[in-house]
């Protein structure tokens, strides 16, 4: 993969997707003696970055395809963004997602006219599951991350953020099935040599770091984690050959962690923050690695969560004499 087909994908999507701000917090920089860019993906369409991959994918497919329609398996962010994407270009779509995913995503996905096929994900194969009904329905496989073309359209993430910050020192990002990851640290490194790029999982669902240690792809069970949109169990092919190459390491944090960063991104920014989204930012509150003295892009991936859930996550983390933010 290269920087080329992300700026390709740039000029495809242009126009369709938000700009997201990159925003700074001095509370941040203070606790950590580092200067901060956040990435503000839930401000994106739909409310989270996958919007950027499946519009160039979509995009990407001949006319006889879109006209057949588009399947794909989610855990809820892609699959909003997919059925978005898939009544507004008349394109049928069935969305494979889990049970147990946050009403919110689920309702999301069903407003937009999709059909929904629900999975276990402890017992079903998703992905054999969303194979089945390409085959017999003719629909084209829609990846949320393991493929090129769709890790391109996430990447421009990367390019919106360097074009606003200039140089970092480090790119911390949330890893799921690894498209963000591969996108993005494709156009860091490739912009910025020297950069360290730190992807970041949660503890209970470590299957790319484990993968890295070990050389090759490995699963772990599928985990039991506050941050729903990174409960993948195995890497992606095509994205685990890229990340191992590009990422210069791949850290974890707890749901303790998560919940503390989703509670401070409210305190001072007022910003809804899903779990996933604060993973990146929960390892870098985390001081892992440590950020004293540095500039740092991190990526908040997405917003979609439900408000009941919300609160009740950041309830035991929030100084509720707190003065209301600016």
């Amino acid at each position: 993969m290269q920087i080329n087909e992300v700026y390709r994908a740039a000029e495809r999507i242009r126009g369709r997707v938000v700009r997201t701000p990159v925003l700074t917090l001095p509370e941040f920089d203070t606790e950590l003696g580092a200067q901060l860019f956040l990435k503000a993906e839930l401000h994106q369409v739909t409310g989270a970055f996958k919007i950027r991959g499946a519009l160039n994918k979509l995009l990407s497919l001949p006319p006889g395809a879109l006209r057949r329609g588009v399947v794909a398996a989610s855990s809820g962010n892609h699959g909003r963004a997919v059925a978005t994407l898939a009544r507004g270009l008349a394109v049928p779509a069935v969305l494979v997602l889990p049970a147990d995913a946050p009403a919110a995503k689920l309702d999301a996905v069903r407003r937009e006219g999709a059909r929904v096929v629900l999975y276990d994900p402890v017992h079903d194969d998703r992905d054999a599951l969303t194979a089945g009904i390409a085959a017999e329905e003719g629909m084209s496989v829609l990846p949320s991350s393991d493929d090129p073309v769709v890790a391109a359209g996430h990447g421009t993430l990367a390019l919106e953020l360097f074009a606003t910050t200039g140089p970092l020192d480090r790119l911390v990002l949330p890893v799921g099935g690894g498209g963000l990851a591969a996108g993005c640290a494709t156009v860091a490194k490739a912009l910025y040599p020297g950069i360290e790029v730190v992807g970041v999982e949660p503890r209970g669902g470590d299957d790319t770091a484990r993968s890295l240690r070990a050389g090759h792809r490995v699963s772990v069970r599928t985990p039991d984690t506050l941050a729903d949109g990174l409960r993948h169990r195995t890497p992606g092919r095509f994205t685990f050959e890229v990340n191992r190459r590009l990422l210069d390491s791949v850290v974890t944090v707890d749901d303790s962690e998560i919940a503390a960063a989703m509670g401070e991104l409210w305190r001072h920014g007022r910003l809804v923050v899903e779990p996933s989204g604060a993973c990146a930012l929960a390892a870098v509150r985390a001081r892992r690695p440590d950020p004293a003295g540095l500039r740092v892009g991190v990526v908040l991936s997405g917003g979609n969560v439900d408000e009941e859930r919300f609160h009740r996550i950041i309830a035991p983390h929030v100084d509720h004499s707190y003065a209301p933010a600016r």
